[in-house]
């Protein structure tokens, strides 16, 4: 698909003037709320602990992060998170892993070695990691509670890998991708992605 037809639909995916009881019912509720909202967290025996699992992919683990309570976040940041999920990702976002490593601030060195050991990646990284879930649960959820034609098949993952690339006015004429790597960008990131949905910023 190429830049300006994803775009357009992106657009009429959100458009809340082209369905206006979806576009209500989005305004009620802005999605980085939806995303949790009447969903309770795994119990053990549905997922336990958050964790990374190749073997279920990235789509299982952003839907495990978009339903997880405070406190599973607070231990996940702590723990770390599985360095493939880096590699995944950026295939998942066709975004180049170089690059994806960058974005999350792990020297390339670094991020290879521990993919090499198995080890997690914790810390300001490993933070930035989870938060590029949390990005990808933001975007699959405005696909998802759109109920345009155009928003079905719609490649959510990829249109976020294109996404953090472009310059946003909402951030100072800013890349996405260029904030992540703190908890503040990544919280102004998150919060110019969902007002997407509301049709307060596109």
């Amino acid at each position: 698909m190429g830049l300006q037809q994803d775009e357009v639909v992106m657009a009429q995916a959100t458009d809340p003037n082209a369905h206006p009881k979806a576009s209500a019912r989005r305004r009620a509720a802005p999605l980085p709320r939806a995303a949790v909202r009447g969903k309770k967290p795994a119990s053990a025996g549905e997922g336990g602990s958050i964790v990374y699992l190749r073997t279920r992919g990235v789509d299982a683990f952003v839907t495990r992060v978009a339903k997880a309570t405070p406190i599973e976040m607070v231990e996940v940041e702590r723990r770390g998170i599985d360095s493939h999920f880096l590699k995944d990702v950026s295939r998942h976002m066709a975004v180049p892993a170089v690059r994806i490593f960058d974005i999350v601030g792990i020297p390339k060195a670094t991020a290879e070695k521990k993919v090499a050991a198995n080890e997690p990646i914790a810390g300001v990284g490993g933070q930035a990691a989870l938060g590029l879930a949390r990005l990808l649960a933001i975007a699959r959820g405005i696909v998802e509670n759109s109920t345009a034609p155009e928003a079905k098949g719609f490649d959510a993952a990829k249109w976020l890998g294109r996404w953090i690339e472009r310059p946003q006015p909402a951030l100072g004429g800013r890349k996405p991708a260029d904030l992540i790597g703190t908890p503040t960008g990544l919280a102004m990131v998150a919060r110019v992605l969902g007002a997407i949905e509301s049709g307060s910023y596109q």
